[in-house]
């Protein structure tokens, strides 16, 4: 039995080890992926070089910022100038990864993510939870996807971690589930 715990210990850490390299590095890269290619990309906060890029290589028109606008931060106000430079649209719409959303915050969401030109990026800080929920309702509400492949966009592949009682980022997920029982109800 010694061994036993001893070798699911040294696994336990190997795997959480490997996990927060993959994390590291996903962040490190910009956590940048096609929710929909041509139509919606996501990402960790762009710096002006990411934006430019962006705007060059997936012809960008609008950036959804789900940190909020914050003038007197560095990374907003480069990001609004970057943005006017390229000729690209910010909507900043304020989460936060530890609350869930409202029904009517929701609401607003679903029509800021179907109205926006396109193609758009959607950003948080680390591109992982509120960036992983406006994905999945971009893909169930917008694009009109099954629910399994949406609710990949909320998952370790991007760096969000949803447990219960034990992640404060749980939050997005009980938001997305509240969106699905308010949408089945309706």
């Amino acid at each position: 039995m010694k061994a036993f715990l001893k070798w699911a210990g040294l696994a336990l850490g190997t795997f959480a080890a490997g996990l927060g390299i993959y994390l590291v590095v996903i962040q490190m890269t910009g956590n940048f992926a096609a929710v929909v290619p041509g139509e919606v990309y996501r990402s960790n906060q762009p710096s002006p070089a990411d934006i430019a890029a962006y705007a060059d290589r997936y012809k960008i028109r609008t950036i959804v910022n789900l940190r909020g606008r914050d003038e007197r931060a560095d990374w907003y106000r480069q990001e609004a100038a970057a943005a006017a430079r390229h000729g690209v649209t910010l909507i900043d719409f304020p989460m936060q990864a530890d609350r869930r959303l409202d029904a009517e915050a929701a609401d607003k969401l679903v029509a800021t993510l179907r109205d926006a030109p396109r193609p758009l990026l959607i950003h948080c800080r680390s591109g992982a939870d509120r960036t992983g929920l406006a994905s999945v309702i971009y893909l169930a509400r917008i694009a009109d996807l099954d629910e399994e492949t949406a609710e990949r966009q909320l998952s370790v592949r991007y760096g969000h971690i949803g447990i219960p009682y034990l992640s404060p980022t749980y939050a997005m997920d009980e938001s997305w589930e509240d969106m699905e029982a308010a949408h089945a109800g309706g």
